[in-house]
């Protein structure tokens, strides 16, 4: 029978670029634009930063994996009175520290991949990992090694549905080609329990959040023709199809957290 954990890695791996689309690329699809997870202003309250806040005590740590601008952590101070980062790009981290220092909180960062970075992490009070496990086939031993390193709470935040789902259209309007539909935070939630794992889950829907509406039109067709492999003369007809597309609609998020 396979397993959970075995079929969410199946459904991820499904979302892989064709081979001979991929070999027309300029240049790698595979980006994280960091203007879209800078923190410049008050991050919004959602179910996510509440179920991390109930756990934490006045003047906590709190642990952000995968932590990109630091929205998931720097929305729990106060009361957190030390967060810490980690995350693959040096260029987030920097910007994690920066808003942290804007905020007078202490702060630390460590820079790599989870849970390849989990033996130079500190441990912390609560564990926030916000919308980073699609991009992890191996689910089971990076959830495990987040518990390792919370003394209350583990709090993960994603779509309910795969991120990059808002870009099937688009997949289909320039290279005829039908995008997955899994894994989803049910499947998600499934693989912890299936792990001995006691998570709860609430879905929710997140109308304060829009990736694109932090960029200019410009930088959303830019960062959109990259990630379609297209060349950089399509660029223009990419933004003609998001304009005449509009705002996406809201997204239905999905809070997962268990105590340890």
């Amino acid at each position: 029978m396979v397993s959970a954990a075995e079929r969410w890695r199946d459904d991820l791996a499904a979302w892989a670029i064709p081979p001979e689309i991929l070999a027309t690329a300029p240049e790698s699809p595979w980006i994280h634009p960091v203007e879209m997870f800078t923190v410049t202003a008050e991050v919004p309250d959602s179910p996510s930063h509440r179920r991390a806040r109930e756990a934490l005590p006045e003047g906590g740590t709190v642990l952000d994996v995968g932590c990109g601008g630091g929205r998931a952590a720097l929305a729990l101070v106060p009361p957190a009175g030390r967060v810490v980062g980690v995350d693959q790009q040096e260029a987030m981290l920097e910007r994690f520290a920066e808003a942290a220092r804007a905020r007078g909180v202490d702060c630390a960062t460590v820079l790599g991949d989870w849970p390849e970075a989990a033996p130079r992490t500190p441990s912390a009070d609560v564990v926030v990992c916000h919308h980073v496990v699609y991009n992890v086939a191996d689910l089971e031993p990076f959830v495990r090694a987040l518990a390792m390193h919370a003394t209350r709470r583990v709090v993960l935040e994603l779509p309910t549905t795969h991120p990059l789902s808002h870009m099937a259209p688009l997949w289909r309007a320039f290279w005829d080609l039908e995008r997955p539909t899994g894994p989803t935070a049910e499947d998600c939630l499934t693989v912890l329990r299936e792990a001995g794992i006691d998570a709860s889950m609430q879905t929710w829907v997140d109308d304060t959040f829009s990736a694109r509406a932090r960029l200019s039109p410009e930088q959303q067709a830019h960062f959109m023709r990259i990630r379609l492999c297209l060349p950089a003369d399509r660029e223009s007809d990419v933004a003609a199809f998001l304009e005449r597309a509009g705002e996406p609609p809201a997204r239905e998020s999905a809070t997962i957290w268990w105590d340890v």
